[in-house]
Formats: structure tokens, sequence, C-alpha cells
């Protein structure tokens, strides 16, 4: 039995002793340094980039903008960026001649000519320099002098959205990306049939992923002359594919590795430095590494949605929900990157996982001059479910019932109707996980010692919360994963290869592929080889986002490695198999009312928190966290523990202390000494993991995604405990000290 067990993770020695290299420790001889211009500009027009002092400094090898990239743009869904900034004029010294050209896009690039020559935000990159050493590369850098015009900066969603606003991006009509609408039933007679609603406008900000590695990598050419990039990702083959766009490249000619990755949660599924470390390497036929510093990764990768809603909800007097209206919008900086995406889980979690048979949502994504925003760890859920969940928590506050017995009276089950409109998809577990929650806290219900306090100004209060989100992609985005094994042997399989290219993120994935494989081969798991996270070795493995690896893997590593078997016992020595899993279809929301099947399935969690809320300073500390998740089946339970405790404490971090702050365009926060993040001394006191295990019909071993789950509803069960203690409720988040107080003052005014 080689599932279920808390087998130690593959990585865990190498990682520790030292021996594991992350992008960052890879060189290769005769590798040259490169550094990234950065704009520093929210919005401006490039009307030229001089390059030529740059270009005499001795050991600068070259200098590359937008001119240099054959198809200038990327995106992962919609290719709207461009990779380097392409001005009106270049100047630059080529064979000690000074040059001057016009920027005439290529043809190929049918979008850039709308969007090239403008920065739109302040991490665009304007230029690359490639020198001997990163110490010329960054004084070259210095030496490059850009001529901006600079361009009014739209910073608010609101008036992004006003008539006759400013266009921030030529794609976007009107400043928005993407609007959903949902309509189930008839919200207006469901309200008409309220005894109790409760009403209120709620803001999310923004949050930094601070993982720990920021961007490195390294490009050359490997041993077949494939343009190869080293990088730290979350899916190699959309990597591969957006360098091949850019670069005019047969998708064959680019090869792109993930060695160790220093974290992720979202924050590496979009470009950073694969396609400008490709391009160096490709024109100057040799190695070319760079490693971003920490400002640098602030203001060069994306960051969570900031999010505004409006929200009512509807119940008569026994707690019965019957109506549900949200208005949400979302800023997305100035690229589409996923916004479109996020926004359609914010939609379908924008009420939570109830049984409401009235329901209007309207979204909408906005483009802004501030920083990108996409993908994090939630993916949109996080925001709708801390309304969501404070609009249930304050309506049992409004009926005077537990708000325990509210969730179960109105919790989704099988057979229930989304607001889309269609059945949830079996497995439907959010009951459960709310009652074994909540049996946990009652089986312990003393709180912490150090809750026993003797400060007089603090309180302690007690708030839960419970939610859903997706495993797997939505909306009719197509969805696979693809997996070979290899038997050796002679009469017995002495050795399985297993070829896989799912990122392990710091998640344990590859610990999980062993083992799946080692149970599917019915083989010691020491006889499992992993090859992974390698275009030229591996197929399409998908994201390793959306809380789906595991649960996609499973299937494809299964169906790999029983088809292998196959061919074993036909005495084919090796047997070589490949498999690939595709997953039951989801579907398109109708743009008129929302119907659709989004999803191949769900995960389910339900928290409660206990916190000390300090009412002289505004500090809360949480005493105690009890997490339930159901995760169908815990392959490597200390890791769904580990992933339990980490998504408390990044969630804890969004909800209370990770303040980014952007004013008029530019950053405030770019230093990890601006920008919190929970340390050791802020984490909660006790975390305690609940781990369900109700097999999900779609998962290979009943296996569901789970690692998302854990992060989605600490705000709303913080701040209803911060209620309990203090009867102040919190809409904005972070609940900063300072917010806190000028809300309890507000409360002690009108007292």
């Amino acid at each position: 039995m080689a599932i279920g067990i808390s087998l130690p993770r593959i990585d865990a020695r190498p990682k520790v002793t030292g021996e594991a290299l992350y992008p960052g420790d890879i060189n290769l001889p005769g590798q040259a340094y490169a550094k990234v211009l950065w704009s520093k500009r929210p919005h401006a027009r490039v009307r030229a980039i001089d390059t030529r002092a740059a270009q005499a400094m001795p050991g600068v090898l070259a200098i590359f903008t937008g001119d240099d990239v054959p198809v200038n743009e990327y995106g992962l869904i919609t290719f709207d960026a461009p990779v380097l900034i392409r001005p009106d004029v270049t100047y630059q010294t080529r064979d000690g001649e000074q040059h001057r050209s016009a920027s005439v896009p290529n043809p190929k690039s049918q979008n850039a000519k709308s969007f090239d020559g403008v920065v739109r935000h302040v991490g665009e990159k304007v230029a690359l320099v490639v020198a001997e050493t990163e110490q010329i590369a960054a004084h070259a850098r210095e030496l490059i002098r850009v001529e901006y015009e600079d361009l009014p900066a739209i910073t608010s969603m609101h008036e992004a959205i006003q008539p006759g606003a400013l266009q921030v991006h030529p794609h976007y009509p009107g400043n928005v990306i993407k609007h959903y609408r949902v309509r189930k039933g008839d919200v207006q007679a469901g309200f008409a049939q309220a005894d109790v609603v409760v009403e209120d406008t709620y803001f999310t900000g923004a949050q930094e992923h601070a993982y720990l590695q920021p961007e490195a990598g390294l490009g050359y050419l490997d041993e077949q002359g494939r343009v190869t990039v080293i990088v730290a990702g979350q899916w190699t083959h959309e990597d591969q594919q957006q360098i091949a766009h850019a670069l005019d490249l047969p998708l064959d000619q680019v090869r792109v590795i993930y060695p160790a990755i220093g974290g992720a949660f979202g924050g590496r599924e979009d470009m950073s430095v694969q396609i400008i470390l490709a391009l160096a390497a490709w024109k100057l036929r040799r190695p070319v590494k760079i490693i971003w510093s920490r400002e640098e990764s602030i203001i060069g990768h994306h960051k969570r949605h900031p999010m505004w809603f409006h929200a009512r909800l509807g119940a008569k007097r026994d707690g019965t929900l019957v109506a549900a209206q949200v208005r949400l919008m979302s800023d997305a900086g100035p690229y589409a990157y996923t916004s479109a995406k996020v926004l359609g889980n914010a939609t379908v979690m924008a009420v939570g996982p109830y049984d409401i048979p009235n329901v209007a949502i309207d979204s909408q994504t906005v483009v802004t001059n501030n920083l990108p925003t996409g993908a994090f760890r939630g993916f949109g859920a996080p925001q709708s479910l801390f309304v969501a969940e404070t609009q249930m928590n304050k309506l049992a506050a409004a009926l005077k019932m537990d708000p325990v017995e509210l969730r179960l009276k109105n919790a989704l089950r099988d057979g229930s109707l989304t607001v889309n409109n269609t059945p949830i998809p079996p497995g439907c577990t959010i009951a459960e996980v709310i009652q074994q929650c909540a049996a946990r806290i009652q089986s312990n219900p003393a709180s912490n010692p150090k809750s026993k306090i003797q400060n007089p100004k603090s309180r302690v209060g007690r708030g839960f919360a419970c939610g859903h989100k997706n495993v797997g992609f939505s909306f009719g985005a197509p969805e696979s994963c693809e997996a070979t094994v290899e038997l050796h042997g002679h009469t017995e399989i002495e050795r399985a290869v297993v070829y896989h290219a799912g990122a392990d993120c710091g998640q344990g994935a590859h610990t999980v592929f062993v083992q799946v494989a080692a149970q599917a081969l019915r083989l010691p798991v020491e006889k499992i080889e992993l090859v992974a996270s390698d275009t030229a070795s591996s197929g399409n493995s998908g994201s390793a986002s959306a809380s789906r690896m595991t649960f996609m893997a499973s299937h494809a590593i299964f169906g790999a490695a029983h088809a292998a078997l196959e061919k074993w016992q036909d005495e084919e020595r090796p047997a070589r198999a490949h498999y690939i899993y595709r997953p039951p279809p989801t579907s398109a929301m109708h743009p008129d009312t929302g119907a659709a099947d989004p999803n191949i399935t769900y995960g389910y969690v339900a928290q409660s928190a206990e916190v000390e809320v300090d009412t002289e300073t505004g500090q809360v500390r949480v005493l105690r966290l009890v997490c339930a998740d159901d995760v169908g089946k815990a392959i490597n339970p200390q890791q769904v523990v580990g992933q339990i405790e980490g998504g408390v404490v990044m969630g804890l971090g969004w909800t209370a202390l990770e303040n980014f702050v952007q004013r008029d365009g530019h950053v405030l926060t770019e230093h990890l000494s601006t920008y919190l993040i929970p340390s050791v001394m802020d984490i909660p006191d006790v975390v305690e993991s609940v781990v369900v295990e109700n097999p999900d019909p779609h998962g290979a071993m009943g296996i569901r995604g789970m690692a998302e789950m854990p992060l989605l509803v600490v705000a709303p069960a913080v701040v209803a405990a911060i209620h309990d203690a203090t009867g102040v409720w919190v809409n904005q988040l972070p609940v900063t000290p300072e917010r806190l107080l000028d809300a309890l003052e507000r409360v002690n005014t009108t007292q």
C-alpha cells in the first residue's frame, strides 16, 4: 500500500542539505548576465530609447528592446501585452556606427501594433541588457536614456468605467475585459418573500505572492540546438508555447525545464523571465542568466485581484435563504492575464455554497494602470467567499440564529442547483464538512490558555465560515493531463520510470506522483524513478493550479501504469505506455443567464477561528483555528496537513497583515520591510487540521484537489470572530490595526 501513508517527501533531503538546485543556483560555462530596465511609470508613451552610452560600455554584449522580439506579445489567455517595449525610435550602436530605426511591428504580431510603444504599469520591461558580468549589466542599464511622454493614469476601477474615461488598452473598449451575468429564478420576487435582508459593500485588497525565490533562470541552446530555458514556473508546456510564439519558432525548437521551485501560489503562471531569457540566448548563442531582486519581483509579476462588492441577502424568519444579489468588480491592471477566468470563479462562488432559489450576479473585470493581476491561491474564490460568508454571519446575527445551523439548513447537497442553474457535481459534501468542523469545536471547546489574558482592553471571540471551490479548469477550457510509464527488468519489474511534466512548487506533487505510481504498479516506492518537468521528455500535464495537479496526474499515471503493465504481461521489455486523461467537459456561462456546467468537481472547507483583539492597539491574534477539508482520499496525510497549515497562514496574512499599497499607479510597498507577511510570531497559536475523506466520484481512488481550500474562508471566519469579540463588522481587507481602531471608534461614537 503506497497511498494513505505519510512517506517522506522525495525532495526533502536535497532541499534541507542544499543539494537541490533552484534556477538561481544553476550556472553554465561562458554564461552572460542580464538586467531589465523597468519603466517605473504607470502610463507613458515611449518616444525614444537611447542605448548608445550603455552599448559602448566594455563588457556589454547586447541591449534588446521590442524591436528585437519577432512577435512582441504574450499572454496566458490573450496576447495583449508586449514582451519588451517597442519605442517610436531606437538608437543603438551596431558595428561602431550610430543606428536609428523606426519601429515597424512584425506582421505576425497582429495585436502588437495596437499596443506597442506604451507602458501601462510601473513593471513594464523597457529594455534587456546582457553583459559579461551582472555588475556590468546593472551599470549599463543606468546609462540607457528613455524619452517618455507621460499619459494620465487611471488607477480606480470605478473611474475606469465612467463614460468618457481614458481608454487604458485599445483591445478593451470601456476599459472592461469581461462581464458575467447570472440569473436564477426571480430575484425581485425572492426579496419580496424575505423577512430579513442584509445589505453591504465590501472591498478586498491586492496580495503579493512573496515566494521564497524571486524570479530567476538560465537560457541556453541545448545539445540539439533547442532554445532552452531553466526557470521556475507552473506549466512547462504553456511556457514553451508562449516562448515559441514570441520568438516565432517551431514548438519543437523550444525546451523548458523546471528544477526546484521556490514557491508559486499562482504567481508563476504568467510570464516573467521566460521569454526574455530565451530571446537573449537565441540571439547571442550563449547561456544567459538573470536573477531578479525582491523589489524587481514585487513589481515584475502579477498580484491577487483587488475586488469591490455590493451584496444583498434575504431569508425567511426560519433561516431559509430566498434571494441573493451581488455586484462585483475586479481590478485587472492593464492586461488580461487570467482576469476573466478569475472573475468567472468569483462569480460562481459569489453567494457561497448554498441552495438559493433566486440569484442575480453581475460582475466585470476592469483595466487600470495598476500592476497586472492574475492567479493567486484561491483564484477569485477567497474574495467572493469573504463577502458571501460575512453576509451569512450578519444574517445569522440578524436572525439570532446559530451560524452553523443557518449554514446546514441551506447548504448545497447532491442534486441541488447551483447559481448556474445546473446540479452541483456528485460528491457534494459541504454539509458534512461543516458538521465535522463544528464537532471538533465542541469536542474541545476550551480556548487556548493564552486567551486567559490580563489586559482588560482585550476581548476574545469566535467565528465560523465555510466554502467551496472548483477542482480543475473551468468554463470549457481544454483540460487534460499526460503521463508516460516505462517498466524495466527481466522476469520481474526491477524499476519503473514515470515521465510527468507536472510542477512541484513546494506542495509535494512529485512525492504524490511516486506514491500513485507505486500503488498502480504494486511496487515499493523505492523502485519508482520520476523524470519530471521537462518538455523534452514529458507530455503536457497542464498547470499546477486550480487544485488540479494531484487530481489530474493520478488519473494520468494510473492510466499509463495499467497500459504499461498490459504490455509487460505481453512480454514487452522494456514496456512503455503513454496515457492522456481527459475529464468530463465543462461549459462556458451563457451570456444572459449564466447557465453552465462550469466545473468538473469541487473541494469543500469549513473553519472556525478564535481570536483575541486588543481594543487599545487594534492588534488581532488568532488563538485557535480549526480547518476541516474534504480531500476525497489523502495520498500523503502529512502533506495534506502541511497544505492546511500553509494555506491558513497565507489566508491570515491576506486577512489581517498584508497591505499592498499602490498610489497613482506606483507601488509604495515594494520591499518586504514595508509589505509585511506573516512571521512565526503572527501565525495562529493552534491550527487543528480535520482531514475529511469522502471519495470524489470523479477522482482516481476518490481523490479530490484541496491545495487552495484552506485559504478560502480564513478571512470571513476571522472577521466574524472579531465581531463576536468587539461587536464591530469590518468590510475591508486587510483588517489592519488602523482600520479596526477606526471601526471601533465609529461604533463607540454612535453608541
